[in-house]
């Protein structure tokens, strides 16, 4: 492969030149264009290329990538750093660990402290996890929500030493801190549950505590007692109501309709009427017929 017009194409104007220059370097590893990745790498200012250029030197020998990357972790420039660390998580050569300093898991710019701490929970050795989870919780409350989100995950990828540390983290004045200490013990316990809705949960629980706002106070009532045989409870029930009385009594049925009743000389029978107004009449019928 002609090297010269890789790093020619490398340093294009035209972001697609640079695209198809990364992807011919990666194609075909070269130890001599690792330099011209790594230089790249810190000045590329589009996304796909500089994402085309780790891919390329994760292409080459961790041999001869991993130190010169470890290099570029005290560069000045920010984005040498952060895209440094970014190729490192992505190699995934363990014996870039002790590189990982905590200047860069503490890093001022966001996205350097991003990188350093997705590379660290990466590449952590056995044993480590929980000096590593105290350095990390310091961050707690930082930045964005895709500045938080990114700590909480790499917090989760530690395992359960992290819960003591989250713990003591949501007691603490700082409510920024408490909302981020929370929402990643809510993320570490259901995955699947998003980061935004995770933050809304802990906020919940920062205002009204993790059982939610208190209920009604239930009043306890002495029921009555029982009653005994010759109370009044058992008396027979007393007389209705009736005339002007049944109409101010509030527990008195109201009266239905009075039969009429109707006098026929030497009997007297009583006849149903249809609903009506209560009426009482006496009807005198014609004189019954006597037998002569």
């Amino acid at each position: 492969m002609n090297t010269t017009r890789v790093r020619q194409g490398l340093a294009h104007d035209n972001s697609s030149v640079r695209l198809q220059a990364a992807l011919a370097a990666g194609t075909a590893p070269d130890p001599q264009l690792i330099e011209a990745l790594v230089e790249r790498c810190a000045v590329e200012p589009d996304f796909f290329v500089r994402d085309m250029l780790t891919w390329a030197l994760t292409r080459h020998p961790s041999s001869g990538t991993v130190p010169r990357l470890i290099v570029e972790l005290d560069s000045p420039r920010a984005q040498a750093r952060s895209q440094a660390l970014h190729s490192l998580s992505k190699i995934g050569d363990r014996s870039a660990w002790p590189a990982i300093t905590r200047e860069l898991l503490t890093d001022s710019d966001d996205e350097v402290a991003r990188a350093a701490w997705r590379t660290a929970a990466g590449l952590v050795p056995a044993g480590a996890e929980p000096e590593l989870a105290s350095h990390l919780t310091t961050q707690l409350g930082r930045g964005d929500r895709e500045t938080q989100l990114s700590l909480s995950r790499a917090l989760i990828t530690l395992g359960e030493v992290v819960l003591p540390l989250l713990a003591d983290k949501a007691n603490t004045a700082d409510l920024a801190v408490r909302h981020h200490a929370l929402a990643t013990t809510h993320l570490f316990h259901d995955p699947e549950a998003g980061f935004e809705f995770a933050v809304d949960q802990a906020k919940r629980i920062v205002a009204l505590g993790p059982d939610g706002p208190p209920g009604p106070t239930a009043t306890a009532t002495t029921p009555p007692p029982a009653p005994t045989a010759g109370s009044p409870s058992l008396a027979a029930p007393s007389a209705a109501p009736t005339g002007p009385a049944a109409l101010l009594s509030p527990t008195a049925a109201p009266p239905g309709p009075a039969a009429p009743t109707a006098t026929v000389t030497g009997r007297t029978t009583s006849a149903v009427a249809p609903p009506g107004p209560t009426a009482a009449v006496a009807v005198a019928g014609p004189a019954a017929p006597t037998a002569s």
